[in-house]
């Protein structure tokens, strides 16, 4: 089984990074400038400037990727395109050679030849496709998790039920269609543990609050629970974030609801608990990434 995410990795990168190395050289870079621009070891560079990297002809050949690596060793020589800008146009060729029957679908077909006998309604290579669009949500948990397993402190922030960090598909309906952390997460002896990776259809209570408040009119598509604590809420207010209040003694979906209806740019959600029920903050975002950033921004 091989994913069309390794054929960027182990073909179209050393290609691109091969070629852009060269044309930095040529522009007068040194061997560790090269490297900085680049964000990759000297040694690298080295590998890369004596062919000690496998690269790919047809990649290396294809006309876009050439313009790309001008345009991107011009930019990055004299300094008006940033690493970060370069990272970006690279992205958007990769998206681009990656759509069904362009350069890097097929040599993806060419590796995996059973893709071509799958049933005709599958379209791996469809940027829109059902399985491409549950990946990106789950990648997306995935860098949200590694910021909130970074974040000093964070563990801190984890109630008593545990925190989960959940994210849903554009068009989620039920549960089944948010991603989440099997099984929650966990202060442990000061750390947050994060006891497996995120799949579909494992996180009940977060899952109900994102889709409730997606329901009513907010169109965001990830969400985390943390501790309640007034001082926090004056602090994500401060931070630009709306509240609402919201009352989970009753159908938390109808409460949920409800809030939005009445604060529909709400961003926190929260409830002040109540008899066996621990007091809880929501915060909503478009994605997990923005929900773990505003969640580290508290720490």
């Amino acid at each position: 089984m091989k994913f069309v995410e390794e054929i960027v990795v182990e073909e179209f990168l050393p290609t691109l990074r091969s070629l852009l190395a060269g044309e930095l050289r040529d522009r007068g870079l040194t061997q560790s400038e090269v490297a900085e621009v680049l964000g990759i070891s000297q040694s690298a560079v080295s590998k890369y400037a004596h062919g000690g990297v496998t690269t790919n002809d047809r990649i290396a050949d294809d006309e876009r990727v050439r313009d790309l690596v001008e345009r991107l060793a011009d930019g990055l020589a004299d300094g008006h395109v940033t690493p970060a800008q370069a990272l970006v146009e690279a992205e958007v060729l990769i998206r681009e050679l990656e759509a069904g029957g362009d350069l890097l679908a097929r040599l993806h077909e060419e590796a995996v030849p059973e893709l071509a006998d799958h049933d005709a309604s599958f379209r791996v290579h469809d940027p829109d496709s059902d399985v491409r669009t549950s990946e990106r949500v789950l990648s997306s948990l995935r860098r949200g998790l590694r910021i909130l397993k970074n974040a000093s402190g964070f563990a801190g922030l984890i109630p008593a039920v545990g925190s989960n960090l959940v994210a849903c598909v554009p068009d989620a309906t039920d549960v089944d269609d948010v991603a989440g952390v099997p099984g929650r997460i966990f202060d442990v002896k000061g750390q947050a543990r994060v006891p497996a990776d995120p799949e579909f259809g494992v996180s009940e209570h977060v899952a109900t609050v994102l889709l409730a408040a997606r329901r009513h009119g907010s169109d965001a598509a990830a969400a985390i629970n943390v501790r309640y604590d007034p001082e926090l809420l004056a602090t994500l207010e401060e931070q630009g974030h709306v509240l609402a209040e919201f009352d989970e003694s009753g159908d938390v979906a109808s409460s949920v609801g409800a809030a939005i209806e009445e604060v529909p740019e709400a961003s926190v959600l929260y409830q002040t608990g109540g008899q066996g029920i621990e007091p809880l903050t929501y915060v909503l975002g478009p994605d997990a990434e923005s929900v773990a950033d505003a969640v580290r921004a508290l720490l």
